[in-house]
C-alpha cells in the first residue's frame, strides 16, 4: 500500500443499497445485521405437543345401577359413588322411582347412579351379578330376584314377603283396610292431638304406631325409621299378631 494513501474502505453491498434507497426521500430504517449474525440459524421453537397445547378433557361421568339395601341413605350412596352434586343430584335423577320424598328409599329399589370414581362401574357390575355354579346356572339373589314399587301397593307386598319370613300373620285386605282407616296411605301422618300425642308419643307412620309399640315389635331386616312404610307395616303387624291374633282381626283403633 503506497505511504500517505489511505485505501478507501469497501462498502458493503448491502450498506450502498440502504444508501441509496434514503436518498430520494424519507429513509427506510432497515436494521444492519453483520455477517455473522445475519446468516446465523435462530434457535427453533419446538412445536407445542398435543399433551400441552390441549387441556385434557375431564372423564365423563359413568352410571350404573345401585340396588338399595337396609340402612341406605341417598347422602350415603352419594358419598359413596362420589356423585357431583350430591345427593339432591342424585334424588333429582332417581325421582320418578323415589317419589316426592327423599328420605323414603326402601331395599330392593333401582337407582341410577352417575359416578366419576373410574373403577365403580366395574365393581358394582360383579357385586350384582350372580354367582355361578359349576353347572353354569346362575343362582339369583334376593334382591334382584324380586322388586317392588314404590307405592303403597308395593310397600304392603313386601312387608307381607317379609313377615312370611318372619311367620308373622296377615293379609293384603287386613293391611291395606287398617292403612285406609288410620293413615289414608300417608307414610308420614303423624296424629298430634290424642291421648297418645298429649303423653308425647304421638302415632306415626301408614299404621299409625307410637315410639315405644315400634320399637318392642320392631322386625328384623326393617329400618329403625318408624315412617319407613315397610318397617311400620312390618312391626304393627307383629303387634297386632301379639294382641289380636292378626292385623285381619283389627277393624277399629287398636
Amino acid at each position: 500500500m503506497p505511504r500517505g494513501k489511505h485505501r478507501r474502505p469497501r462498502t458493503s453491498q448491502l450498506t450502498r443499497r440502504v444508501v441509496a434507497a434514503g436518498t430520494g426521500g424519507a429513509a427506510l430504517t432497515l436494521p444492519l445485521l453483520g455477517a455473522t449474525q445475519a446468516s446465523a440459524a435462530q434457535p427453533a421453537q419446538s412445536a407445542p405437543t398435543v399433551a400441552q397445547s390441549v387441556p385434557q378433557a375431564a372423564q365423563p361421568a359413568k352410571s350404573l345401577t345401585y340396588t338399595v339395601t337396609k340402612g341406605d341413605s341417598l347422602s350415603r350412596i352419594a358419598d359413596k359413588y362420589d356423585v357431583s352434586g350430591g345427593w339432591k343430584q342424585l334424588y333429582k335423577d332417581n325421582r320418578a322411582a323415589v317419589g316426592d320424598d327423599p328420605r323414603l328409599i326402601h331395599p330392593g329399589l333401582k337407582l341410577k347412579v352417575k359416578t366419576a370414581k373410574k373403577d365403580a362401574v366395574k365393581k358394582s357390575a360383579t357385586k350384582s351379578s350372580a354367582a355361578k355354579p359349576a353347572g353354569g346356572v346362575a343362582q339369583a339373589t334376593q334382591a334382584s330376584a324380586k322388586t317392588y314399587a314404590n307405592n303403597l301397593d308395593g310397600w304392603i307386598r313386601e312387608a307381607l314377603d317379609v313377615m312370611a319370613q318372619k311367620g308373622i300373620p296377615g293379609s293384603y285386605d287386613g293391611i291395606y283396610r287398617n292403612i285406609m282407616r288410620e293413615s289414608s296411605g300417608n307414610p308420614l301422618a303423624i296424629n298430634n292431638w290424642d291421648s297418645n300425642a298429649a303423653q308425647g308419643t304421638p302415632s306415626k307412620g301408614l299404621l299409625q304406631v307410637i315410639d315405644p309399640t315400634f320399637a318392642a315389635y320392631h322386625v328384623a331386616g326393617t329400618s329403625f325409621d318408624p315412617y319407613d312404610p315397610v318397617a311400620n307395616i312390618t312391626a304393627a303387624c307383629n303387634y297386632a299378631a301379639a294382641r289380636y291374633g292378626s292385623i285381619d282381626n283389627v277393624n277399629g283403633p287398636y
